[in-house]
């Protein structure tokens, strides 16, 4: 990891210890490499993978009825926001403007765009869960692809992108871990079983369908 300035050096400038003939400059010794050390994203892994980008392309193709339905009412409803927008922003420039008018006209554009965004929201649902669905089945063959990934280049601790301010090249991860994921899983099934849900979404089911089942009837003290 490198850092731009080391601490000592800050202070003295800011503080005025030392002028800057006294601190020592010299240019930066070569890079160490740390053995052992990766750093890692597994979103961006994932995204990068075969099997992602395939379903991406493959998506448009076997849901692009769905797709074309949600763009089609985007437009409608953008057309019929935009005289109400040319409206609101002509009466709020008038010279003694109408307030509660235009709180009102602001709220029903905001009605407007809410009703209508949850409205595409459903239209596209086929194709959020066909992305959710590729994503887990890559996302189970991640940690198999992160192990072989730290094995070829021994790495034995792998820091996240969020952790780290700087770092050589040297350190990243994540292209070994999507050739391994590309090995894993070249493609991944576009359209999920009927009734899939994701992940979160089953476990979240269990964990209630478990709360409302009535506790086992204690046994009976003698």
């Amino acid at each position: 990891m490198k850092l731009n300035a080391p601490k000592a050096v800050l202070a003295a400038l800011a503080l005025g210890a030392a002028p800057v003939s006294m601190i020592a400059l010299s240019a930066p010794a070569a890079a160490q490499i740390v053995p052992g050390i990766g750093i890692a994203n597994p979103d961006a892994i994932v995204a990068a993978s075969s099997a992602f980008q395939n379903a991406e392309t493959q998506r448009q193709t076997t849901y692009k009825a769905q797709i074309d339905q949600a763009e089609a009412r985007r437009a409608q409803i953008a057309a019929q926001l935009e005289p109400l927008y040319t409206k609101l922003e002509a009466d709020s420039q008038a010279a003694s403007p109408n307030r509660q008018a235009l709180q009102q006209q602001a709220a029903q554009i905001q009605q407007i765009e809410q009703s209508g965004q949850a409205e595409i929201n459903r239209m596209l649902q086929p194709v959020a869960l066909s992305r959710a669905y590729v994503v887990e089945q890559i996302s189970d063959q991640l940690n198999a692809a992160m192990d072989a990934a730290k094995a070829k280049r021994k790495i034995t601790l792998v820091i996240s992108p969020s952790a780290v301010i700087s770092a050589e090249q040297a350190y990243n991860l994540n292209q070994d871990v999507v050739n391994e994921l590309n090995r894993l899983i070249p493609n991944a099934q576009l359209v999920p079983p009927a009734g899939w849900m994701p992940r979160a979404q089953r476990e979240a089911a269990a964990a209630q369908q478990q709360a409302q089942q009535p506790a086992a009837a204690a046994p009976a003290s003698r």
